[in-house]
Order: C-alpha cells, then structure tokens, then sequence
C-alpha cells in the first residue's frame, strides 16, 4: 500500500517457487532508488534457454543454436546467467553452449521453469541507492496483459534474488490496490533522469496493464522507485509488436544526451506516420533545442511470416560490457544500422546477430536479455563464481 510520505510502496516477498530458500525482502526507501543505463557495467547477463514452442510455432528448432550464438558473442564480455525450465532443458542448452564453443567457466546454468524466454520483461530490475547498494525490484508480470500462461514468470525474480544473494522489492500500486505490472521492454532510462515509454503501451485501454493508472501515476512511480526527473511520452511502437508498443522496439538511449529512433523513410509503410509523430515528441522534449541528440535507424523491409509482419527493428539491441548485440535481418539496411551504432558507440563492439529466426517469437535480442549491473562486493558480498554447469 502507499507510504504515509505519499511515494509508492512496497510489499514483502513470499517464498514462490524454492530453490533454495526464500528470497530476501528488501528494506528500500522510494525516492532514493536509480535504475543505471544499460551501457554502465554489468555483473551479468541473464538470459533464459528457449523451450516453449508455441512462442516460434514450427520454428523452435533453430532457436536454441541463435541463443548459443548470443552466448558466444558475450560471454569474453561478462558472465551468463542462464535459466532453464527444466533439466532436460539444460542438459539441452549445455549440449548448444558446447557445441559453440562457450567457455563453461563463463556462464551457470539454473533450474528456474518458467512459462517464456522474454527476461526484459519477466525479469527483475536491479536499482541501486546512493550508496551503491543493490536492490532487485519484482514488478508484477501478466504476460502483456495478452495470454494466460504467465504465473511462472511472475515468479522468476525472486529465483533471480536467490541466486544473487540480493535483497527484493515488489512496487506497489500507488492506488495501494495491488502490485504494479511494468515490463521491461516497456522504458528505457539514461541512468541520470531521464525515461523513454509509449503512450500505447502504458495509456491505452487495449491490453493494459494497471485499469485505472494514468500518465501522473506512472511518472510518480518512475520517480520514486527508478530515479526518474523526467518522462518522455512516445506515441506508438512498431507495427507487429504483440506487447502493444513496447519502447525498446523503437526508441533508446545511447549515452545520457543521445536517443536512437528508428524512422520509417517510406510513406507507404505503417511505421512511417508512428515514427514521424515519435520524432516530433523527441524534438519537442530536447532534440530540438540541442538538450537531446535524436539519431535516426533505419527499419529493415517488412519482414513476414505465415502472412504476420513481425515488430523486425534494429532498435531492439542490447548494450553489454565491451559489445553491442544487433538484430540483423539479412538486409541491406543491417550495414547502415551497424554502422551508425558503431558511430555511436566507438568504445564497444558492435556484432550483428541473425534474427529472422527469432522474430517469428515477436522479440529479438533486447526482449530476451536483461542485465545484472556491477555492485559493490563489498557491500552485498561477491556473487558466486562463474563454474562449471552441474
């Protein structure tokens, strides 16, 4: 329930599914949290091992040897922190991992179920106070407010706690009915005040996520519990995306004063009038006056399948230490994109990554990772060694 000082709460955990005893609950004072931007250095990276066919109908085959792919572009940069369903689906990602010639001493297996691979989402969200002490923040998840499986995911952060030793926070509504859903996918943040959303995604009626939040609501809790001084609002995500205008399709932050937005060139195309209308809030909020840098990717051809164009954007990458991991889609705008990230972002690799594969699940390699930022040791204690899988 809300706080007497009228910032958003937060709840205790419960134990959920065991791994080793409960999780820890977090003893946070809203207000004083910061969520760090992707490019700030990471402990690890999460991911979770693909299983759920469903997810890429007729087409799971291929997809653990991308996630070994993503693996092997990674795992010289930081350690992975892999979940899987169950244990044949681990003996499975070991047999992948081998197969690629992943170092088994950088990555750790974990028997987590969990009903979808889409970590970004399902994932907690590390945040840190000002004295550099962790927390991970356990939204609620209900799979997009779109499907009915989602109760194991809603249970992954706390295995996510328990694994790391750090303590967990569940933010509340600030209504005080109930935990409050937020994804991932659904904000990107600069590290230092400022946060990207769509409109689509957190105000509309359609799939929604919190009945009865609007925008004040949401910027109340992006203040209190990520550190945020301001919210910029896009309008519409990609065409095709099935989480109803998640940010991370179209729009991200680079570094703290410049934006990536991925802008359709071509009239005719449906993500034409989205992207315009998204760079003329980008200008408004600070492009426009030199506060904000705007860099436009472009978006590759439409890219279909079984007749259902799929949200194909190279805005979906994923920032880690020392690389960057970008959706490509055997076009010729893969160059341009890679291109102009490197422009941007000279001090990391940049490496295209296959994805055509993959975006028949609806998501590509920002929606699958979620990373574990760098802590101080010395307060939380280390993190287990990275070893050898069991």
């Amino acid at each position: 329930m809300s706080s007497g000082t009228g910032t958003s709460g937060a709840a205790p955990v419960s134990s959920g599914a065991s791994l080793d005893g409960p999780a820890v609950a977090a003893d946070v004072r809203p207000g004083t949290l910061r969520m760090p931007a992707e490019w700030e250095r990471h402990a690890a990276t999460w991911i979770a091992w693909p299983h759920h066919e469903p997810d890429w109908p007729g087409k799971l085959g291929p997809i653990p040897w991308t996630y070994a792919e993503i693996a092997r572009a990674l795992h010289t940069h930081e350690r992975l922190e892999i979940l899987c369903h169950d244990d044949s689906v681990r003996e499975g990602a070991r047999v992948c991992l081998d197969a690629h010639g992943v170092d088994s001493g950088a990555y750790r297996l974990h028997v987590v179920p969990n009903d979808r691979v889409w970590l970004r989402d399902s994932g907690a969200i590390c945040v840190m106070n000002a004295d550099g002490e962790a927390t991970l923040l356990d939204w609620r998840f209900n799979a997009w407010a779109k499907y009915d499986n989602w109760q194991l995911d809603d249970l992954v952060p706390q295995s996510m706690a328990r694994i790391t030793g750090l303590p967990l926070a569940q933010p509340m509504r600030p209504d005080g009915n109930g935990r409050l859903v937020l994804e991932g996918g659904a904000i990107d943040t600069n590290g230092a005040g400022l946060l990207l959303t769509t409109e689509e995604c957190l105000l509309s009626p359609i799939q929604e996520r919190n009945p009865g939040l609007g925008r004040a609501d949401y910027e109340k809790v992006f203040h209190d519990w990520l550190g945020v001084r301001e919210t910029i609002w896009l309008g519409e995500g990609c065409v095709g995306d099935d989480t109803h205008g998640h940010v991370d399709d179209i729009a991200r932050f680079v570094s703290e004063d410049t934006i990536v937005l991925a802008y359709e060139e071509d009239p005719a195309d449906e993500n034409h009038a989205r992207s315009a209308d998204n760079l003329r809030r980008l200008q408004l909020a600070g492009g426009g006056d030199g506060r904000l840098r705007v860099v436009t990717l472009p978006f590759p051809r439409a890219v279909q399948m079984e007749g259902i164009r799929l949200p194909a954007s190279y805005a979906n990458f994923y920032i880690a230490n020392g690389v960057v991991l970008v959706p490509t889609f055997n076009d010729v705008q893969d160059r341009v994109a890679l291109n102009t990230l490197a422009e941007l972002m000279p001090e990391r690799q940049v490496v295209g990554i296959h994805a055509v594969d993959l975006v028949w699940g609806l998501g590509t390699l920002h929606c699958l990772t979620q990373q574990l930022p760098a802590v101080d040791p010395s307060r939380h204690g280390a993190f287990p060694a990275a070893r050898k899988p069991e």
